[in-house]
């Protein structure tokens, strides 16, 4: 069964959640992996987010930017380019080996968060899907509450049989 956290607001502590529980899994013996963002500040302002794994490696996400044309594809979300190649050289290979081993392997893995910025990937997007299809892991996660135009692979998974969602506020 997998496990998913939908947020309300931003800021609600949504990272700070899925960071204490991986903490208290770690320290149950529990295997884990998986990775999270977390929010770059630069003079007290909100400069972007960074990929971060649980064994410790750290990659961009994404940054500000200013509207400004630009002649090669971006990425946007807001103010906020994204980097998708430092996030899918980061990601994708854990993903992909999630359900490699043997039974006595497997784990529970954390992926903070399934949203816009994410969702660009369609690598990213198969490689969800295959883990939640994939037989004994476990996904601890979190996606955005429906505002807007729903993202697909979002709905997909919060109609799934086989998740539970709870929502964060």
């Amino acid at each position: 069964k997998s496990f998913l956290f939908s947020l309300y607001f931003l800021g609600v502590g949504k990272t700070t959640l899925i960071q204490k529980v991986t903490q208290a899994l770690k320290s149950s013996g529990i295997p884990i992996d998986g990775f999270y963002t977390e929010e770059v500040r630069e003079g007290g302002r909100r400069t972007g987010f960074d990929v971060v794994t649980l064994s410790g490696k750290r990659g961009p996400l994404s940054r500000v930017s200013p509207d400004s044309p630009t002649s090669r594809r971006e990425y946007r979300v807001g103010q906020y380019v994204v980097d998708l190649v430092s996030f899918e050289q980061l990601v994708l290979p854990m993903l992909r080996n999630v359900n490699h081993g043997s039974d006595a392997e497997k784990k529970i893995f954390v992926i903070d968060e399934i949203g816009k910025m994410e969702l660009f990937s369609q690598s990213f997007i198969q490689a969800v899907r295959q883990t939640l299809t994939g037989s004994g892991t476990v996904v601890l996660g979190t996606i955005p509450i429906p505002k807007g135009r729903p993202l697909d692979l979002v709905e997909e998974i919060r109609s799934r049989k086989d998740v539970q969602v709870f929502n964060v506020s």
